[in-house]
This record gives C-alpha cells, structure tokens and sequence, in this order.
C-alpha cells in the first residue's frame, strides 16, 4: 500500500494488509469470492473508535456543556457528510479498490461510500497500533472542526421542530415519495409537512433526505 497514503494517514503499518483489506470495497472483494475481506467489519470497528475518539475529545473540549449538547456536536462531526470530505482531503477515494464498472458508472458519488472508507481505515490503525495512532488521526482530522462553532449545531430536522413546536403547530411528518436507483447506490426523495405547507429533499439515506427535506423548508421560510 503506498506509503505516500500511510504518509498523509501519520500511521506507517507494522500489517499492511489491514489497510490494504480497509481500503477493498465490498463490490470487489465480492467478485473474487471473498466477501469477508471487505472493508465491512473495519468499519464496523472504526465506527466504534470514532464516536468514543470524538466523544472524549468534546468533553474535554468543551467541560460545561450538557449531555444534549455535546450529542449535538457528536452527530454533526460523525455525519456522512463531515466524514466524506475528510476522506477526500485523506485521498481515500483513489485508493478504494472496487471493480473498474462499478468506478465507471459513478459509485463514488455517494457519501456514504467515503466516509465508510475513513471509518475501516480508522479501524485499521487502531488494530494495528492501538488507541493512540487511532486517536492523532482524528484529532488530526477534526481540529478545525471542534474549534469552529462556539454554540452546538442544530440539524434541519430540530431547527424545523423547534420552529412547528413553538407555535403550538404540532410535529412534522415526513414521508417516502420514492426511493431509486441500484442496492449500490440508492437515491431517496422524502416529503416533509409542516404548518401546511410541504418541502422534499434527496439524499443516499432516508435520514440525508429528511434533512435535505427539512432545510428545504426552512430556506422557504426565509425566502
């Protein structure tokens, strides 16, 4: 594995093929019959060790605000959308071996596909070297994203039920309009109303499109 990646990654690994087998997609290990070399069970891992990375990192960051607001900031920095952007900075993109047709018809696109390669390649350091390399690369990876906001994020979704429930006009309710395209790579495009007044938002999860749902709204409003 380049050691160029290892380089940006600040982990040179005593075993290579945990980043190697970080950085296989499903799609690939899949066509050579071996689906347990995928990248799945790394990440599943890395999951792990980034929530509890980042959740002792904003306690300690952060010691006077309550539980409700440090979950806030947590779900924010462990988004897809945060994760994807970190991967690409990484150059995990280029590195994710998948079948050439399946990089040709677009399976790039989808953010989760990139910040779950972040999350194996997390998972692959710290079986390779323990908590302490795991823990500089996020650290690493996050600084500027700890430090930026002084308040806690609000997603679309609480904005929104914040914004219904202080007017006495009950919950949102969102719906499923259609979801599409391949098992690969789905698209879902979801309905929310709220006040009587309706918005729709697309997204690769049902929960991305009911935040693109909500801001959709929202932007409305204050149009």
């Amino acid at each position: 594995m380049s050691a160029e990646l290892q380089e940006r990654l600040g982990h040179h690994f005593v075993r290579p093929e945990l980043l190697d087998r970080a950085l296989t997609h499903s799609t690939d290990a899949e066509s050579r019959g071996e689906g347990l070399l995928s990248n799945e069970r790394l990440e599943f891992i890395g999951d792990r060790v980034l929530g509890l990375c980042i959740a002792e990192w904003l306690a300690e960051h952060f010691p006077k605000e309550r539980e409700g607001d440090l979950a806030k900031r947590l779900s924010m920095l462990v988004s897809a959308d945060t994760l994807c952007k970190i991967a690409e900075d990484l150059g995990l993109g280029a590195a994710l071996r998948m079948p050439a047709r399946y990089r040709a018809t677009g399976l790039m696109g989808p953010r989760n596909l990139l910040s779950d390669a972040f999350e194996a390649v997390l998972g692959a350091i710290y079986l390779d070297g323990g908590m302490a390399p795991a823990r500089a690369l996020v650290r690493r990876c996050f600084a500027g994203l700890i430090e930026a906001d002084a308040r806690p994020p609000t997603s679309p979704k609480n904005r929104l039920q914040e914004w219904t429930l202080g007017r006495g006009l009950g919950l949102p309710v969102y719906g499923l309009v259609q979801a599409i395209g391949p098992a690969h790579a789905p698209r879902f495009m979801v309905s929310v109303l709220a006040a009587g007044r309706e918005a729709q938002g697309e997204g690769d999860s049902k929960r991305a499109a009911e935040q693109a749902a909500a801001a959709a709204w929202l932007k409305e409003l204050n149009s």
